[in-house]
């Protein structure tokens, strides 16, 4: 299997994490520091390091290729579709749109950074929270792919690019088109999800690995489908 659906997955699902951890990160630094909160968060980055290596190494010592196939398959679908549904939500406007800009004068104006231990928590926290939801598709795409190598390269590039427009800016990242991205790569990964978990459990896809773009332009589809749906005014009941 190509690995450029897992590149191109896995380096989308990086950038929107490395934004909000980014915003984080800011917001502390201007507290307490560059040097401080940069040094919280390569922390972070380096015990996420170790539990890629340590998750990948676990998932291969399993052995069974098929168990491993529909626990990753079915992580997927449930990981795909949370962040599927967020956009859906999000595009028909019953859910407000993340706002990095709100987020950051929310924690800018903490109490909690007023004090230097409790503002390197924070930025170690917020680094390392966002970023395991990266370590956990890199583990699951590249494991599953055998493009682990591939998966972590994505991520870290999308680390630099966020870091590279954060350090130019100075600003919180509010342009970046969060939700769009979101909406693909929950299309994105229940495709993977649902290709493997079926897979795993006998089924033999008629058009091989040509069912994986498929699966996704379906999941699209049924999204946008749903944006509109959901968009729309109520019915009027007519009154007597």
């Amino acid at each position: 299997m190509s690995g450029t659906g897992v590149i191109i997955t896995s380096f989308l699902t990086a950038s929107v994490e490395w934004v909000e951890a980014f915003t984080i990160v800011l917001a502390v630094a201007l507290a307490i520091g560059w040097r401080r909160a940069g040094t919280a968060g390569l922390a972070a980055l380096m015990l996420l390091a170790v539990l890629a290596a340590f998750g990948a190494g676990a998932i291969n010592a399993i052995g069974n290729l098929r168990i491993v196939q529909f626990v990753i398959g079915l992580f997927l679908m449930l990981f795909g579709l949370r962040w599927l549904a967020k956009a859906i939500a999000r595009g028909a406007g019953i859910k407000k749109l993340h706002d990095e800009l709100a987020e950051f004068a929310a924690l800018s104006g903490s109490a909690a950074l007023a004090e230097t231990r409790s503002a390197i928590l924070i930025a170690f926290q917020g680094v390392l929270m966002e970023g395991l939801e990266v370590w956990l598709i890199v583990v699951a795409l590249g494991v599953q792919t055998g493009h682990t190598l591939d998966a972590a390269g994505a991520s870290i590039a999308a680390l630099v690019a966020v870091m590279a427009a954060g350090a130019a800016l100075r600003a919180p990242l509010a342009k970046v088109p969060e939700n769009t991205i979101k909406f693909l790569v929950g299309c994105a990964i229940l495709g993977f999800g649902t290709f493997w978990t079926l897979a795993s459990l006998g089924y033999a896809w008629p058009i091989g690995d040509y069912a994986l773009p498929a699966l996704m332009g379906f999941y699209a589809a049924g999204g946008l489908l749903t944006i509109r749906l959901l968009s729309r005014p109520e019915a009027i009941v007519g009154q007597a």
